[in-house]
């Protein structure tokens, strides 16, 4: 059943009132909650616990590098044009991270995911690529059918480097467009001729990639619904399996590349939902599926069955099919995701390459679930935010709690989006509505047990 925008409608005060700060609920708690104070053997003795389950690996590599800064960027990149100098080391210390993390995973655990983000992951030239792909063969077992995906900057790739990284291995692909539109491109110093975009499709197309995604990005500067349509219409005729279409984060305080950008220029809140409402129909209207917050994809695509099987997941990669894994972050920054631990990796290179120099894992800061509700408020988040309801009574058979007696708390802010028409509050279930849909961080926000105390600052706002 297609989503119909055009029954959410806005009024000024439900758009002040919901425009605030929220996290986007790729984990929860969230990765602001990790804390230094995280005893390191909790992330072993959660490993054990994995390896006893056999749950099978979704593993993560990060290339932090770029060679220029996109001013839109909200990720942990190094921009430096010295690639030797900075690759050369950075794969030495990664083979070093991957080697010591395999030694605490079983060896019959499979590998069914893999994905290389970044930064930028084509900055490795094509030598660099099959070192790290044989290391990461060399420790970890893939599953034969295994998704197997990296991202790459279409500006910096030929025919040849695409059809090597099918060659070698990986299935699926993924680049940015951001907007189509020049002035656009400009603003964010993200310069991509139309003409280099369908060239690396068809490329991709040509490679036989089971699988490819574009991103694009809604609240740039000199965006409106109008130029932004053209941008959907363009990306319709590259025809991708898979589209991501992002809330663009404004948060200069953690972000200074952004305030490269012209902040009178960017559209407000009305602006971008009405860019949101727009995307919905135009790709719902070329038979793409609203998977949810900011994806799509084609009715045969998996991300779309498991949906419909009730059986979509979120981890710090986004919407996802594989919930049974564990995700294992390896280089700089990267997240692992167990079941009841989460870590994340230093920051800094120099942190990253002192504690590997050491022996130690390279693990700035952690949290571990168990210690709380944790568990219990995950599910429920992850089921509003991946299936737009919640099944009050499956919840309370596998917690043994009274739903309505243990989120008392939250009665309140229940029915008052209700009230603004955002939820169906029903004895057994809570059901989203439309304009819901477009707002389900809000609605997830009221399970959210850190929002009593958290500040807001540190999270882009939810419109």
């Amino acid at each position: 059943m297609k989503f119909q925008p055009q029954t959410a409608q806005f009024n000024s005060t439900l758009l002040q009132k919901y425009d605030c700060p929220t996290p986007r609920y790729t984990s929860y708690p969230p990765a602001t909650e990790l804390t230094t104070e995280f005893n390191h053997n909790e992330f072993l003795e959660a490993i054990n616990r994995g390896n006893k389950a056999k749950s099978p690996l979704s593993l993560y590599f990060h290339i932090p590098f770029c060679q220029s800064a996109c001013y839109f960027c909200g990720c942990n990149v190094i921009v430096t044009q010295q690639q030797a100098r900075a690759v050369d080391p950075y794969l030495n210390y990664l083979s070093k991270n991957i080697e010591s993390v395999s030694s605490f995973i079983d060896s019959d655990r499979p590998v069914v995911q893999l994905h290389w983000g970044g930064g930028t992951p084509n900055y490795l030239n094509l030598e660099h690529i099959e070192i790290l792909w044989n290391k990461i063969n060399q420790h970890y077992r893939f599953d034969e059918d295994a998704e197997i995906s990296i991202e790459i900057n279409p500006r910096y790739v030929d025919r040849n480097y695409i059809l090597f990284l099918r060659h070698i291995g990986f299935n699926r692909i993924s680049f940015g467009i951001q907007d189509f539109n020049p002035r656009v491109q400009e603003a964010i110093n993200r310069v991509q001729p139309e003409e280099m975009l369908f060239n690396v499709m068809s490329w991709m197309r040509e490679a036989g990639f089971e699988s490819v995604n574009v991103d694009l990005i809604y609240g740039l500067p000199y965006q409106n619904r109008d130029t932004f349509k053209e941008t959907i219409q363009k990306t319709i005729k590259l025809n991708p399996d898979r589209i991501a279409v992002f809330n663009f984060a404004y948060v200069p305080w953690m972000k200074p590349v952004q305030k490269n950008l012209p902040l009178e220029e960017l559209p407000d809140a009305t602006e971008k939902l009405a860019m949101l409402q727009m995307t919905i129909e135009e790709l719902q209207a070329a038979n793409y599926v609203f998977i949810g917050m900011d994806h799509f994809a084609k009715p045969n695509d998996e991300l779309t069955l498991a949906q419909q099987a009730g059986k979509l997941h979120r981890n710090f990669q986004g919407y996802t099919t594989k919930p049974e894994s564990e995700l294992f972050g390896f280089g700089l920054t990267s997240i692992s995701m167990l079941h009841d631990v989460y870590v994340q990796n230093h920051k800094r290179l120099k942190d990253y390459y002192r504690a590997i120099e050491a022996g130690q894992l390279p693990i700035e800061r952690g949290v571990y679930l168990a210690q709380s509700d944790n568990i219990l408020r995950r599910q429920v988040i992850m089921e509003l935010m991946c299936h737009f309801r919640l099944d009050k009574r499956a919840i309370e058979t596998k917690y043994n709690i009274h739903f309505d007696e243990y989120f008392s708390w939250e009665e309140q802010a229940l029915k008052a989006l209700e009230n603004d028409g955002l939820i169906d509050l029903f004895s057994d279930r809570i059901e989203v509505t439309p304009i819901g849909r477009l707002l389900i961080r809000n609605i997830a926000y009221t399970f959210d047990a850190y929002s009593r105390v958290r500040q807001h600052h540190g999270f882009s706002k939810a419109i």
